[in-house]
């Protein structure tokens, strides 16, 4: 039985459906003027306006457009604003804790920056840990927003464990396969340096939020194949884990009266950015629903949402888990986005989440 939408994403929920539907106009109005078959004239008035000192103009004599990488750094910029406005207004602040910052060398790639957020408790001890990486669709985000920065020192406060987040580098700039290099690398850092960090080796998990937890599954199936080293747990959620999209749960966002050609529209080109060709979608690094084995993973927790299309790539990942044996457990939020985790401060959802990211961290202890 479905549950309806939360009043607190009523809102929220037509800003979304506007910006997606202007997304796709614009698309659409570029795609079109690149196929007019007529050369495209500037107004006379157009012509005659003088130019800003220093603004390039095209042939014609119409300003340029700028360029991919000037448009890609303002919407980061305006992510980056959105996010800081989103912590103020409806997450929580996270608390005072001690970071040390790091870069991890990664062969044939990008080096990587990790920043490790240490719990207040036992200073002295050495600690369990989770190497964590962020969402944000391969091409935003960051361990410096604010949100994700907030939820690393509350985790790491509240499960006793010290929350190593790594910095991956962006889509397209840098594409698949350099994420999951950087994420394996950053794993065997922190297993080759743990007693010298504080932590114990004997207690490391992973954890990752949507692209992030796709790139910590792929990371789950590298370490098995490379390195085995004795990672206790995965923590993943609202996961892709299937960048084919043959797992997208469409009914979610019909759900949301958002329309399916622009859902499947702004679901594909995530898997556009990432990947430098679309064929390797099918690769279980990429797509680690695909692998051909699930067997000797470590156990998994999975975290989904009632509202939000990768609601399938969990179900079927958790399913596919389970077939091979691995102990896999599930929980999916009724009424709620994917981007729930966020909103601590307003929703009893999202503190009801935290509290369960919580009791899976807090299970590293045991070990």
């Amino acid at each position: 039985m479905s549950v309806p939408l939360d009043p607190f994403f009523a809102e929220r929920l037509r800003v979304h459906r506007r910006y997606l539907l202007g997304r796709a106009v614009k698309s659409a109005r570029a795609r079109l003027i690149a196929l007019w078959p007529f050369e495209h004239e500037a107004p006379t008035s157009a012509a005659r306006r003088p130019r800003a000192p220093g603004t390039a103009a095209s042939a014609s004599g119409a300003p340029a457009r700028p360029s991919p990488a000037r448009l890609r750094a303002k919407h980061r910029r305006a992510a980056l604003a959105w996010d800081r406005t989103e912590l103020e207004t409806v997450g929580t602040a996270g608390p005072e804790v001690r970071t040390t910052e790091h870069t991890v060398p990664v062969p044939g790639h990008p080096d990587v920056r990790v920043r490790i957020y240490y719990p207040a408790e036992n200073p002295d001890a050495l600690v369990p840990a989770c190497l964590t990486f962020f969402g944000g669709a391969f091409r935003i985000g960051g361990i410096d927003y604010p949100t994700t920065d907030a939820a690393n020192r509350r985790r790491a406060v509240d499960a006793g464990v010290a929350m190593v987040a790594v910095d991956y580098a962006l889509a397209p700039e840098h594409r698949y396969p350099t994420q999951v290099e950087q994420a394996h690398a950053a794993l065997v850092w922190l297993f080759e340096t743990a007693k010298r960090l504080g932590i114990d080796p004997g207690r490391i998990g992973i954890g990752g939020t949507s692209a992030g937890a796709c790139i910590c599954a792929a990371l789950a199936l590298v370490n098995r194949d490379r390195t085995r080293l004795p990672v206790r747990l995965q923590l993943l959620e609202v996961p892709v884990t299937d960048l084919t999209g043959r797992r997208l749960d469409l009914r979610a966002t019909r759900a949301m009266r958002i329309p399916t050609f622009i859902a499947v529209r702004e679901l594909r080109s995530v898997a556009r950015t990432y990947l430098p060709d679309r064929r390797l979608a099918r690769e279980p690094y990429a797509s680690p629903l695909r692998a051909d084995s699930h067997e000797r993973l470590p156990p998994a927790v999975i975290m989904t949402a009632e509202y939000d299309p990768l609601r399938g790539d969990g179900v079927a990942y958790v399913a596919a888990l389970r077939r091979a044996g691995v102990d896999a457990s599930a929980v999916q939020y009724l009424g709620v986005t994917h981007d729930t985790a966020i909103f601590t401060g307003v929703l009893p959802a999202a503190r009801r989440w935290h509290s369960d990211v919580v009791s899976a961290l807090r299970g590293l202890h045991a070990f």
